[in-house]
């Protein structure tokens, strides 16, 4: 993504300032969405005493913590930085854009739940894709920070959905 085609994809929230309002609010509603509903499955899961607790609650930790680990090395930056660009979404950090956390954390919380109740799960993924979408027209993340993020967060909930239940 170049700077011309970031403008062009905010140019319809940076001319509609409700627009603009509804894409931050979503970018908040979202984030906590995903953060009240990882420990809500984590209290259900221990009170069903499901087997799936444990690969819920380490799949996902073992994941963050590597992810975490990754973009600290690979320290890459963020659309605001390297494009002359005026973000949506404003942010004071610089660098770890590679790849996106809050999309990992999102797609990781989908899988947990897809494990456990696949309707939520699948309404989760598609959430999570807006995320994702949210992250990119607001101008913190390029597409493959996005891309990469659910990708890794796929793969790390293939672990939980292949966790031997005993």
């Amino acid at each position: 993504m170049n700077a011309l085609q970031y403008e062009k994809i905010s140019a319809p929230f940076r001319a509609r300032p409700s627009l603009a309002r509804a894409l931050l609010a979503a970018n908040k509603v979202l984030t906590a969405a995903f953060y009240v509903l990882y420990p809500v499955l984590l209290v259900m899961l221990f009170f069903t005493q499901s087997a799936l607790l444990v690969p819920c609650m380490c799949v996902p930790a073992a994941g963050f913590v590597c992810l975490s680990a990754f973009r600290a090395r690979f320290n890459a930056p963020r659309p605001y930085e390297l494009l002359s660009i005026d973000p949506l979404i404003k942010k004071d950090t610089s660098g770890r854009s590679f790849p996106s956390r809050h999309v990992f954390s999102a797609t990781i919380i989908a899988m947990c739940w897809l494990a456990w109740c696949p309707l939520v799960g699948c309404v989760l993924l598609v959430a999570d894709a807006f995320m994702a979408a949210v992250r990119v027209i607001g101008g913190v993340h390029f597409p493959k920070d996005v891309v990469a993020g659910a990708v890794v967060g796929i793969v790390c909930g293939l672990g939980v959905l292949l966790w031997p239940l005993g």
